[in-house]
């Protein structure tokens, strides 16, 4: 595949050197590489989230055999390292701006997939006795400023009496007495539902779901290239093929740009980093009076992701190095680090125990891509998650299953998300347009 970043991000052998690896558990899959040639009625690009949902639903409600072809082990990608935070989100850019672009009837309905997806994770997890260590009931964006605190008022009000979700703002004063204080913290917009989760857990039972369901899983598997004869597509592997009527390209950040001309320049992969502490003793979480479990975000353009832990360990995620090259990931670690202790400075000593990074998936759009190819209805795709992957593109696989097992596109699916996202221009460039948009964040940060 062609790779916008250094070989580093792609290495598809290598174990990641996650929290969520290390403490994943005993429940896995039974997936072997593919080492044969087979035929099933769909091939489905991805073992990730999307992929896995669709080799689920279409295998408990329609029956449908199921090949899954993953590149790493399953779960190797954002669907296994992300901050674990199954949020409303999905689009990138503001929501008056997607109001402007595709008016509100639209975006109340993207909107309400968002709650719809949140709560179909919670009914998988529930179905199939997924250990996914659920944490919180919300999640809060915290104002870094007092500019920024009127500001999440007014998205507060805009949410709530334009969308119909569930919204409310808390002053610095009831925050810190409900969930805590720091450095940059002058009240939040509390919006529901939202929890956290452990992301490998929740993926890695999916996955068992999906088996039980009929779905063959092949990790390891990396597909090197996509030729079809009639009716029939056929996903060749190092060692093996699969032979399919229909497939579905669910590879998001990693998506080849190679493999198929028609995913050539449609995404932006972005790299996020995480960073997670020692476990915290109950003086150093006094400190900053912590006592929420809900996962948060702060309100900059270069935003921050945080979270506590079932083990007292403290997430903090942000954006990563412009490369993917290992010396710059290890600056950005530090930086994190850095950045962390600068909002909590009695924290300043604590230990930094996991370091890890992943792509976010970017479109030109801003928007998911969720759909079918004009020019070969055999062939489904869904995309493009801006950060909020964990219930959005388990909802995205099982409209996807809907629709390909149906033949009609499920009415759920809302005009931001139809279709391909336009390619983005000077392609091979794109890496670099993050530098300018960076630096622009920066600014408005600045006056925020």
């Amino acid at each position: 595949m062609h790779k916008l970043y250094n070989q580093n991000m792609y290495n598809f052998g290598d174990p990641q050197p996650s929290y969520w690896e290390s403490t994943q558990g005993l429940c896995k899959p039974n997936g072997k590489p593919l080492v044969s040639n087979e035929t099933y009625d769909v091939a489905i690009i991805g073992g990730g989230y999307t992929g896995l949902s669709a080799a689920y639903h279409l295998g408990r409600k329609f029956g449908i055999e199921v090949g899954v072809l993953e590149a790493g082990h399953i779960g190797w990608g954002a669907s296994g390292r992300n901050g674990g935070f199954c949020s409303i989100g999905g689009a990138a850019g503001s929501v008056k701006d997607l109001v402007k672009r595709f008016g509100l009837s639209d975006v109340k309905a993207f909107y309400k997939s968002q709650v719809d997806a949140i709560e179909l994770v919670k009914e998988i997890i529930t179905d199939n006795n997924i250990d996914a260590s659920i944490q919180g009931e919300s999640e809060l964006y915290v104002a870094h400023s007092k500019k920024a605190f009127n500001e999440l008022n007014e998205l507060k009000n805009f949410y709530s009496q334009s969308l119909g979700l569930d919204a409310r703002n808390i002053s610095s004063e009831e925050f810190r007495d409900l969930h805590f204080d720091s450095t940059e913290q002058y009240g939040a917009l509390e919006l529901k539902p939202t929890f956290g989760l452990h992301p490998m857990r929740y993926i890695n039972g999916l996955a068992v779901a999906a088996e039980h369901y009929g779905a063959k899983l092949y990790p390891y598997s990396e597909v090197q290239s996509w030729e079809k004869k009639g009716d029939y597509h056929t996903l060749h592997v190092a060692s093996g093929s699969i032979r399919a009527k229909h497939v579905i390209f669910a590879t998001n950040g990693f998506m080849p740009e190679t493999l198929h001309k028609n995913f050539t320049s449609r995404s932006l992969p972005v790299i996020s980093s995480i960073i997670v502490t020692r476990p915290l003793s109950n003086l150093e979480l006094d400190a900053y009076q912590w006592k929420t479990l809900s996962p948060a975000i702060n309100s900059r353009k270069l935003m921050n992701y945080f979270r506590l832990l079932p083990d007292k360990r403290f997430l903090f995620g942000g954006r990563g190095s412009s490369s993917g090259d290992k010396k710059g990931e290890t600056r950005n670690y530090e930086y994190l680090a850095a950045r962390m202790k600068s909002i909590w400075p009695e924290w300043k000593d604590i230990e930094i125990d996991y370091c890890w990074h992943g792509f976010v998936c970017f479109t030109r759009r801003l928007t998911p891509a969720i759909g079918r190819l004009s020019d070969d209805k055999s062939i489904f795709f869904g995309f493009g998650y801006h950060g909020n992957g964990v219930n959005t593109s388990t909802w995205v696989g099982k409209q996807l299953a809907i629709w390909l097992a149906s033949n009609n596109m499920p009415a759920p699916i809302s005009r931001l998300s139809q279709g391909l996202s336009p390619k983005f221009p000077f392609a091979p460039f794109r890496r670099h347009y993050l530098q300018a948009i960076m630096t622009w964040y920066r600014v408005q940060d600045s006056l925020r």
